[in-house]
């Protein structure tokens, strides 16, 4: 019998599963209510905008991986919006930066998040607007259970927003006070702005076209008025130390719209998984798989050393890569098809000794040398940083209040639609408030270097190399997996942990999400100020002294985490009897699964 902190929830009409309680209990009344999974997806999405707004906002950032039933493989849809058009190097390093602040409004790409969503829900949901957006709006203007993390993110902020940023002051202080953890929250500007979104776009008649009227509103109608307006004359503090104006405009804005892609995907025995493009860090999972496949990790003790140090000593390799070769692939020729085969991944896995390595040691892709080079070099010039250090990196529990971080949902219907999406930015604590709509800009901006001639450069109309990477995986028999976890560098770190507990180890979804976890903070981080920390690695305590102390044997440079606070996993699977199963993470007591 295998025992776990929760059951695994199984049935045969729908599970749901994210990051907050409300979301997955809304997710499923929208399947009760006879909707997909792509209508609960929605839905879920929009609510945890009001529920983690320390982790997620309308106008932040959305990666999505679904698969509707009968199709062969998954499908990307890229709501991840691109640099605005002002948003060059010569003006950023005019404001005298040489890296972009992690909050304020510089820090600012094009919203992507809400457009992504009316794409998903027009093209493959089957309910109306209005309908997806109710309980988003009853929770903004009825009020929601204030997290306790959100409550103590707001305190460390306050006196700050009431000096720096006072729109967010007036709507995260009400009545000039903290909330406290476990009152009734309420977003009432956020509720307006839906609502009114809403009426307008049912000024036209039949549900696909009020969607589009709904993106038009948004992109161009009063929701971008508003933000354009406000960037025109605001000038905030940010994580820099200064105070600066943005270059987002309404332009931007109404120039831009989320997109469809192929996931990009490599097998690992049975499996084939499925990630995005190298906009986004997902591929280094891939990277790491194909490393991971020439050891007998099935033949490890799964709280061994050996298990322990092969995967971050992979991790760090993959990583490394990321950080030289990753970026928009419409700017820029990403080795992708080098990077992801047997062969390359033949010579990362000889560099894997029995040490921990403190090295930054991105490979040597032919005509891509330079990248390599550039990579090393950055890293070697960015102070080692302890963890704490910066504005607007995401964390866990063991870590500072006051950055930002992501949330994650999965969901399968009973037809066997599923949906994986890790909706983030838009964080409260890295942008003020925009006037009047309830909700925060994001801050997505900080991934891009001040320096020309990288994948990751600055340039109007690029998207930023994020750290979201939503996953799906099927399994030769037919079985059916979406999976994923917020966390910034750390979420394909606790993803492929997962994952090969649940391939080498147990079939149980909630027993991989419970097994203790780790990962490395060894490689440049994705935030502001992107230190390193080298030979860095993370434990949860219950993997025991005797593991412990022989990876710091090995070299490695131990932090022991408080218990159960690493890694905020969800996961959904079909299994090919057509049986449901879902888990989430017992870590911050918050993320749930349900189902029947």
């Amino acid at each position: 019998m295998t025992f776990t902190t929760r059951p695994e929830i199984t049935g045969t009409f729908g599970v749901a599963t994210s990051t907050h309680w409300i979301a997955s209990a809304v997710g499923m009344s929208l399947l009760e209510k006879g909707g997909n999974a792509f209508d609960a997806a929605v839905a879920m999405g929009l609510v945890l905008n009001v529920v983690e707004p320390h982790l997620n906002g309308p106008l932040g950032d959305l990666p999505v991986i679904f698969r509707a039933a009968g199709d062969a493989e998954p499908t990307v849809i890229c709501g991840q919006g691109v640099a605005p058009a002002r948003a060059t190097i010569a003006h950023y390093r005019s404001e005298g930066l040489d890296m972009i602040p992690g909050s304020g409004l510089l820090a600012t790409v094009t919203p992507g998040a809400f457009d992504g969503w009316m794409l998903l829900l027009r093209d493959h949901g089957s309910m109306s607007l209005r309908e997806v957006l109710e309980p988003a709006i009853h929770y903004a203007e009825t009020g929601h259970p204030m997290l306790p993390r959100v409550a103590a993110t707001i305190a460390g902020l306050a006196d700050f927003f009431r000096e720096e940023w006072p729109s967010s002051a007036a709507t995260w202080l009400p009545h000039g006070k903290v909330p406290e953890a476990g009152d009734l929250f309420c977003n009432r500007d956020l509720a307006a702005t839906w609502t009114r979104l809403v009426d307008e776009a049912e000024a036209v008649s039949g549900r696909e076209a009020q969607i589009d009227k709904a993106r038009e509103v948004f992109a161009q109608g009063f929701v971008a008025e508003a933000i354009d307006a406000w960037m025109q004359e605001a000038c905030v503090m940010d994580a820099a130390g200064g105070r600066r104006k943005g270059v987002l405009s309404g332009q931007d804005m109404a120039e831009w719209r989320a997109s469809y892609e192929r996931p990009l995907s490599v097998d690992y025995g049975d499996w084939q998984v499925y990630k995005t493009g190298p906009w986004g860090q997902g591929p280094g999972l891939l990277q790491s798989l194909r490393i991971l496949e020439g050891f007998d990790i099935g033949a490890m003790d799964p709280m061994g050393s050996d298990f322990v140090h092969t995967i971050t000593e992979t991790l760090k390799l993959s990583m490394a890569d990321r950080e030289a070769y990753y970026g928009d692939p419409d700017f820029a020729e990403i080795p992708m098809e080098v990077l992801l085969s047997r062969d390359y991944a033949a010579t990362r896995r000889a560099l894997i000794g029995p040490e921990a390595s403190l090295e930054q040691r991105p490979g040597r892709v032919p005509g891509f040398e330079a990248w390599a080079d550039a990579a090393i070099a950055r890293a070697a010039a960015q102070t080692p940083t302890e963890a704490g250090a910066g504005a607007g990196e995401p964390t866990m529990a063991h870590l500072t209040e006051k950055r930002g971080d992501t949330v994650h949902l999965d969901v399968i219907d009973r037809w066997g639609n599923m949906v994986s999406a890790t909706p983030s930015g838009g964080w409260l604590q890295s942008s003020p408030v925009v006037p009047g709509l309830g909700m925060p800009l994001n801050s997505r901006a900080q991934m891009f270097w001040l320096e020309e001639g990288l994948p990751t450069s600055l340039a109007p109309k690029r998207r930023p190399r994020t750290t979201l990477t939503p996953s799906i995986g099927l399994r030769g028999d037919g079985a059916a997996m979406a999976f994923g976890t917020p966390g910034g560098d750390q979420q394909d770190q606790w993803q492929l942990i997962f994952f090969l507990r649940l391939v080498h180890q147990t079939p149980n979804l909630q027993a991989a999400i419970d097994a203790p976890l780790f990962h490395t903070a060894h490689n440049q981080a994705s935030f502001y100020p992107r230190g390193t920390r080298p030979g860095h690695l993370m434990l949860e305590p219950n993997f025991g002294e005797a593991t412990i102390a022989e990876l710091r044997r090995r070299g490695h440079r131990i932090e022991v985490a408080e218990p159960w606070t690493v890694g905020r996993l969800t996961a959904a699977q079909r299994d090919p009897s057509g049986l449901l199963r879902a888990a989430a993470t017992p870590r911050l007591m918050q993320a749930y699964a349900v189902g029947r």
